[in-house]
């Protein structure tokens, strides 16, 4: 049985690893665009209007693809969902090096966006098959870290790359990363099945009271018609704007707004995104220590969300400009309050939904998040054309708390207390 143990906790060990690498890619191709969006603007004549287009092309696709992946991750299968997402995805920003053109610029996008939502569907489904409760939100925290780590990286190596090579081979070096990773992600999973319950992955993972939860019924529609499907969909549209915009916008009022050069921007800029980082391992672990003291799973993320609300609204600090390195330190602090509140979101829809239900669930409720970006991302783009980016803070300041509000009653059992699906039988 220890032995059994010790694989058991090897596999998982890989696994997140695996997670984590791949997020961490995800995020470096999203912002190879953010970081050498003054080139593409520069040759393909793009204004800030133009350059909020190709954005929402990419979210308005993202959109699209997290209602299907979630479909497709159950029908496929974690192992091969998450292959055909990353394999597609690699091959669009592989192809962004070639276009000449604001409609080949967008429609790249528009497919990069159909790929990446995937894996933030597959990874949080494989994270329900096979880690423990408790192990949840941490393995979630770490991955999304990898994000983070991404968004980090990026700004000095796209510079540095850039700077001794053609800036359009960041996205030929982008693509073959993605590719790279496939087979050990079939390694991983090898003799694992296709989409395997966690019950038969870990079989010291089950409690009696587990049966009714791995019966409960699956689809589309099923998930659609629950009160607390549109309410965590709506708590992410509201909140990942603000998050949308330090990915896609932030560099860029760093360099116009308060004036500093490129390098200046990747030697600081970074911050923000290792903030980011940071928040997601708090988030988690303080989550993980809630917990086992004893309190509820669900009441506890609600309740770390609800103390990451408390700081978003500092965001207007960001726009006094007697230092642009006062407006990265909150940017730092938003940001690592928004990837707390994010991963415990995450962790709330996998204690709250069913197996049969996570990829779904998360694909639905993603799909809020992509909507509310390409929403604000039009709002930005004509924002900042006409009135700067001062409104663009006191705005986001005020997104967290009404989220907060809106899904609060969500980590309440339905009808009656939801018993654990996953818990230790042995020690």
């Amino acid at each position: 049985m220890k032995r059994r143990l010790a694989a058991d906790g090897r596999f998982q060990v890989f696994l997140a690893l695996l997670l984590f690498w791949i997020a961490l890619i995800n995020y470096f191709d999203r912002q190879s665009l953010t970081v050498v969006a003054p080139f593409f603007q520069a040759q393909l004549h793009l204004s800030d209007r133009g350059y909020s287009h190709i954005v929402t092309a990419f979210l308005f696709a993202s959109a699209i693809a997290y209602v299907f992946t979630g479909l497709l991750s159950d029908r496929l299968g974690t192992r091969l969902s998450m292959a055909l997402f990353v394999g597609w995805w690699s091959v669009a920003e592989a192809l962004t090096a070639f276009v000449h053109s604001a409609v080949m610029l967008a429609s790249t996008r528009f497919m990069l966006g159909l790929g990446e939502p995937g894996l933030w569907v597959a990874a949080p489904k494989a994270v329900g098959e096979f880690f423990e409760k408790e192990k949840r939100a941490a393995a979630i925290g770490f991955y999304t870290l990898g994000a983070t780590v991404g968004a980090v990286v990026a700004l000095p190596v796209i510079v540095a790359v850039t700077t001794h090579l053609p800036w359009r081979t960041i996205f030929l070096l982008d693509g073959i990363s993605g590719l790279l990773w496939l087979p050990l992600w079939f390694l991983c999973l090898r003799g694992r099945g296709q989409s395997a319950p966690a019950s038969a992955s870990l079989p010291r993972l089950i409690d009696s009271g587990s049966s009714h939860m791995e019966a409960a019924p699956s689809g589309f529609f099923v998930v659609l018609s629950q009160h607390r499907t549109w309410q965590l969909l709506i708590a992410r549209a509201l909140t990942d704007p603000v998050w949308y915009f330090y990915l896609f916008w932030f560099p860029k009022y760093l360099g116009s707004a308060q004036h500093l050069t490129l390098q200046q921007i990747a030697r600081t800029g970074w911050w923000v995104y290792l903030a980011g980082g940071a928040g997601t391992l708090f988030g988690g672990g303080l989550a993980g220590v809630w917990i086992k003291r004893g309190n509820k799973p669900a009441i506890v993320y609600r309740n770390v969300m609800a103390c990451s609300a408390m700081l978003v609204p500092l965001s207007p600090i960001a726009t006094v400009h007697a230092s642009p390195y006062l407006a990265i330190a909150i940017g730092a602090i938003v940001a690592m309050a928004h990837m707390c509140w994010l991963i415990n979101l995450g962790a709330l829809i996998v204690e709250l939904f069913p197996p049969s239900q996570i990829a779904t669930a998360f694909g639905l409720i993603a799909a809020g998040s992509a909507l509310g970006g390409m929403v604000f991302s039009e709002i930005i783009g004509y924002v900042v054309t006409h009135h700067g980016y001062f409104p663009l803070f006191w705005i986001m300041a005020c997104l967290h708390p009404v989220a907060l509000a809106v899904m609060w009653t969500s980590a309440r059992p339905a009808g009656q207390t939801m018993p654990s699906r996953l818990t230790l039988c042995q020690q």
